[in-house]
């Protein structure tokens, strides 16, 4: 009995970080992606060194990863009025397998020694066009998983952290991989993870979701998407700040492999070790957010993580070590899915359920699809700068938006009460706590 009691708080503590597993159709997705996504961060890391390998060009890295994410920019607000419109189960069995064909034909090049850089931009463009309908999908679809709306953010900061979790295992094996096999294998691997995902969406047993009707053209119903989402302070608050950093923080990554070989003066395995660090970090970051009970606070979340991640950035274009380098890329991870995941959950958690598609599309705009366009400028300013400054540059912008932000929360928490007293955002909403309380700490009845 006392040996139980001893072990009850642990128990309890792992049942609130875990419970969105509750559901079944949730722990499907979740060990489907998980496996999935491993071979998917083997496919990033094979990638950026092919590419660096075969032009040793920080500028051709920053253009395979614009074309890799300009689909996302252009197509996404589009496809987020269609997974408001269609299955959203049905568009992810679609762009997964259309995804798995995408790697096993990338691992063939690679395994043939046929592979171009000119291939590797229009495959990085097909893979592109898959993801501008399935990001918001499965943004959207995570919500229909559970059973509990107030398990929503606990299961955006799982689906975080299994992604992560990915990042970290995955680069590791990459490195090993590559060293011994070539980056063809990686590509090959990642086709055959797509199946685990595949089988899991097979599996569930989802209620019929009657169709949305539709309500004019589409562009109309676009138009009204933007309409509802940047009349929103909050949403669009959000949408401002992770959009800037997407653009000017985020594409450090595409810089990793000029860190790991002309800095550090390293090879594949160092690559893989500075990606596994930003992961052990982001897996720490989404396992502090699944264990937040609720979303009171996240607001003023996103703004201390913000800075840190800024801070961090600034700190790595400045190191030249490799404990230093690895220490600050788990820093730079760990801020980096907090203030993604918070705001993301900030959203999801305001957004109205026949809008959730289209706001979510214009989140993924904000994050994956400015990245394109960071990756053009970083290496652009590598090349001309260096990238220790352009990193630094980096961070200083990310800091001077992160200010901007922190500047706003007094006049969210305002805009944010009405909404949140109307839909009941938090449970203690029905207590008489204001649900402002979102962007800050809680106030008195």
């Amino acid at each position: 009995m006392r040996r139980a009691a001893r072990q009850s708080p642990i128990h309890t503590s792992l049942s609130v970080m875990l419970r969105a597993l509750r559901a079944r159709n949730y722990r499907l997705f979740f060990i489907g992606q998980g496996i999935s996504l491993i071979g998917t961060w083997m496919t990033r890391v094979a990638m950026s060194w092919l590419v660096y390998r075969l032009t040793n060009s920080a500028l051709l890295l920053g253009v395979v990863g614009f074309a890799s994410q300009i689909p996302t920019f252009l197509l996404t607000p589009l496809t987020g009025v269609l997974a408001d419109r269609w299955n959203r189960h049905r568009i992810l069995l679609v762009t997964q397998g259309l995804a798995m064909v995408h790697a096993l034909v990338l691992a063939w090049l690679a395994l043939s020694g046929r592979v171009t850089v000119p291939q590797l931009i229009a495959l990085s463009v097909v893979q592109g066009i898959v993801n501008a309908f399935d990001i918001p999908a499965r943004q959207a679809f995570v919500v229909e998983l559970v059973s509990r709306k107030d398990d929503v953010g606990n299961a955006i900061a799982l689906n975080s952290s299994i992604f992560n979790a990915a990042r970290l295992i995955g680069p590791s094996i990459a490195g090993v991989v590559i060293a011994a096999l070539g980056e063809g294998s990686c590509f090959f691997i990642d086709g055959v993870s797509y199946l685990a995902v595949l089988a899991a969406l097979l599996a569930m047993r989802l209620p019929s979701r009657t169709s949305r009707r539709h309500n004019g053209p589409v562009l109309r119903e676009l138009r009204d998407g933007l309409r509802y989402a940047f009349g929103s302070p909050p949403i669009r608050a959000i949408l401002l700040f992770v959009g800037w950093v997407s653009l000017l923080g985020l594409p450090y990554t595409v810089l990793l492999p000029v860190v790991a070989k002309d800095i550090l003066h390293g090879g594949a395995h160092t690559l893989g070790f500075l990606m596994a660090a930003s992961g052990v970090g982001a897996v720490g970051g989404a396992m502090y957010l699944a264990s937040r009970k609720n979303v009171l606070g996240l607001g003023r979340v996103i703004a201390v993580s913000g800075a840190v991640f800024s801070c961090a950035l600034i700190l790595f274009g400045w190191s030249r070590t490799h404990m230093s380098d690895l220490l600050l890329m788990t820093v730079i991870g760990f801020a980096s899915i907090v203030q993604l995941a918070s705001g993301n959950t900030v959203l999801q958690t305001m957004v109205e359920d026949d809008k959730r598609g289209r706001v979510m599309s214009l989140y993924a705009t904000a994050v994956i699809g400015m990245a394109p366009f960071g990756s053009l400028l970083a290496g652009s300013l590598a090349s001309r700068l260096g990238v220790p400054q352009t990193l630094m540059l980096g961070g200083m912008a990310c800091l001077i938006a992160t200010g901007l932000f922190a500047r706003k929360i007094p006049a969210l928490r305002a805009a944010v009460r009405p909404v949140a007293t109307v839909r009941g955002i938090a449970p203690e909403v029905a207590q008489g706590i204001q649900a402002a309380a979102i962007f800050g700490t809680q106030v008195e009845e």
